[in-house]
């Protein structure tokens, strides 16, 4: 009843009606992991077993649908359950997938690490290159993986572009949606197969519960994925269903947020006489700002920026704010500065996909504006 509603209201509402029994307006947490059936396969309302689904879950999955602009969602226990789903339900011994070449560590390490030993190999491409991904691409390319803006370089992939390009080879397009969120990204609607998200990030938003997420369109993909979900397991538990829910009815006005202050720093930082460079595509200068203009509704809360002074410069820096916490993940309320290098993907280390060791990456959080630049201030000196 939803779906010709505007983002945030679909964020509160779908899949969220109020409890028939009770009339509560927040869907119950339903803390069972079995239900009477009426009679042998007669299931009531559809649940049997709460791996195979649970009403606090099928909540979390109908709302996620319809803020993605898809047909339906799936939840998972982390971003990464979500990303191996995704592999073992369409991929196959053979196959080939092309990555980006600064993708996220955990990305790179489950494509590394787990599937390659399964038998899937990938081409770590630069996604800004179309020309560069068509070479990646070969006979036995089935799917194209990608991050915009990807993590931690903040580089622009065009989503239209690739998905074309892909769809041409016959190979399927994934699309990492957790830097945009999809109140800043719909890639679904520019031509992407399925959207994969850590919900943990800018889903969930208040750094308390770790999910992860799929939404599709095309049944097909639909029912691979629901078995695979049900099949290996790694569900969402239905408190963290609970939170996660809660986090995307404020979704629209925390992303708002985020960019207003992202947009402020990333405008300090480029005028900072220490910062060699910075990397966020709300700035003209950066080189996907045009493609980032075209495909998101604005540029996101995330920053990362080089120490002119190198590597040792940056990991002090790290040390020395203080309304910025230092801690891994992102997307939540309050602001985050890590090392890369040295932190969220040091798993990529001696690899093509290695980050550059002055490299600090900021997740801007919704604290007063003023608060985060005279932080920033200090710990640069």
């Amino acid at each position: 009843m939803h779906e010709g509603h505007g983002f945030s209201t679909r964020a509160i509402h779908a899949g969220q009606e109020p409890d028939p029994l009770t009339g509560a307006v927040v869907p119950p947490i339903y803390a069972t992991s079995t239900y009477k059936q009426d009679g042998v396969g007669g299931l009531r309302g559809g649940y049997e077993y709460s791996r195979s689904g649970n009403p606090t879950r099928t909540a979390l999955e109908t709302c996620l649908a319809s803020i993605e602009g898809g047909s339906r969602g799936f939840a998972f226990a982390s971003g990464l359950a979500a990303e191996d789903t995704i592999l073992r339900a369409l991929l196959a011994p053979g196959d080939h997938v092309v990555i980006p070449d600064d993708a996220y560590g955990g990305t790179f390490r489950l494509f590394d690490k787990v599937a390659k030993r399964w038998g899937v190999d990938y081409t770590a491409a630069p996604l800004t290159d179309t020309d560069a991904v068509a070479a990646a691409m070969n006979a036995r390319t089935k799917m194209v993986w990608i991050e915009t803006p990807t993590n931690p370089l903040l580089n622009i992939a065009d989503i239209e572009q690739l998905s074309d390009l892909a769809h041409r080879a016959g190979a399927l397009v994934v699309v990492d949606n957790t830097f945009a969120s999809p109140y800043l990204q719909q890639p679904l609607a520019l031509g992407a197969d399925l959207v994969v998200h850590s919900t943990t990030k800018y889903i969930g938003g208040h750094s308390d519960v770790v999910g992860g997420a799929i939404v599709v369109q095309d049944d097909t993909i639909a029912d691979a994925i629901a078995f695979h979900h049900n099949s290996m397991g790694g569900v969402a538990g239905p408190f963290d269903a609970f939170l996660t829910l809660r986090g995307i009815k404020t979704l629209g006005v925390r992303m708002d947020r985020h960019c207003d202050n992202a947009e402020v720093l990333a405008e300090f930082l480029a005028g900072h006489a220490k910062v060699a460079e910075v990397r966020y595509p709300g700035l003209s200068t950066h080189p996907g700002h045009d493609v980032a203009g075209k495909q998101m509704k604005r540029y996101g809360g995330m920053i990362s920026f080089r120490h002119k002074d190198g590597e040792q410069a940056a990991v002090d820096l790290c040390a020395r704010t203080e309304v910025f916490t230092l801690g891994e993940s992102l997307g939540g309320v309050e602001s985050l500065i890590e090392h890369p290098g040295r932190m969220t993907h040091a798993s990529a280390a001696g690899s093509a996909l290695e980050v550059p060791a002055d490299l600090v990456r900021l997740s801007v959080g919704i604290e007063d504006a003023d608060d985060l630049l005279a932080d920033l201030r200090q710990a640069l000196g």
